[in-house]
């Protein structure tokens, strides 16, 4: 009987140490982690107050140089040059000026973040987003020559579209068109590369294919494309000279202009009250007819 006893007594001493143990192991912890909040509160307090601050300046620094930009007329110089075009063409639907002043917005944020995290302490973080800083004049890099290349794939696609369709060509559309698309593509492989994303094996496979195109070109000039060349060439000129419903005499015809196409002109004429459609070459329109 004693000896149950003195097991409990034992055991009720050991459940009070316990209790008490827990009990002061609590307030130990609540009182160090209301030590670290009074200490990291006027860090806390300065952090905030700094991303405010940089919040206020940063909102108002950039929407002052998006209202300059567009006061000088960056967004009317966008539109005439096809820029404002070939960005919504690529799903981006914001003013120029609104971007510019984004990207300044983004800047000045960028460095009242790096402040906040040093004051926390946070130097992992901050050194974290001083990789992103740096990184941003290769992203300005790129947005310039995204910008140039835009620029030149536009202005090419209006020489082509114009060049072909003075000389006739019916598909002169597409043939712009894949000039501007292969120059686009060939700038963004440019700009990803001064990101550092490389897309070796597309520049290839695009400048193979460029080189093979041109060589096809090439080869059917040399084969025969001569007399092609010379026959849209020759129809720039006619052009010149005649239009549709004018009355011509060719190669022993009489009749009326009604297409002057890349490679011949058709020629109507009535004879016995049928009327007969003749394709005459542009090189013997432009030697023979006469007017």
């Amino acid at each position: 009987m004693a000896d149950v006893v003195m097991f409990a007594q034992t055991a009720a001493d050991t459940a009070r140490e316990t209790m008490q143990a827990s009990r002061q192991a609590l307030v130990d912890s609540f009182t160090q982690a209301w030590t670290q909040v009074i200490l990291l509160a006027p860090k806390m307090v300065a952090m905030v107050a700094v991303l405010v601050i940089g919040y206020v300046l940063a909102r108002w620094f950039g929407g002052l140089i998006a209202v300059v930009t567009e006061k000088i007329g960056l967004q009317t110089a966008a539109e005439k040059s096809g820029l404002a075009k070939s960005m919504h063409d690529v799903g981006i639907r914001r003013a120029v000026p609104a971007i510019v002043g984004g990207i300044v917005f983004w800047l000045l944020m960028s460095v009242f973040l790096m402040a906040a995290f040093n004051i926390l302490g946070l130097q992992s973080v901050s050194n974290a987003m001083g990789e992103v800083v740096n990184y941003i004049p290769r992203l300005l890099v790129a947005t310039v020559v995204v910008v140039i290349g835009l620029l030149a794939a536009t202005f090419l696609r209006g020489v082509v579209a114009t060049s072909a369709d003075r000389v006739g060509l019916s598909y002169a559309e597409y043939l712009a068109g894949g000039c501007y698309w292969v120059l686009s593509i060939l700038t963004f492989i440019a700009a990803f590369n001064q990101l550092g994303i490389q897309f070796a094996l597309l520049e290839k496979l695009i400048l193979i294919g460029s080189a093979g195109l041109a060589a096809g070109f090439a080869l059917a000039f040399g084969l025969g494309g001569r007399d092609v060349m010379a026959g849209i060439l020759a129809g720039y000129y006619v052009r010149q000279r005649l239009q549709a419903g004018d009355q011509v005499s060719v190669a022993g015809l009489e009749g009326t202009v009604r297409e002057v196409g890349p490679v011949a002109t058709i020629v109507e004429t009535k004879e016995n009250g049928l009327v007969s459609r003749h394709s005459i070459p542009n090189s013997r329109m432009l030697q023979e007819a006469v007017r």
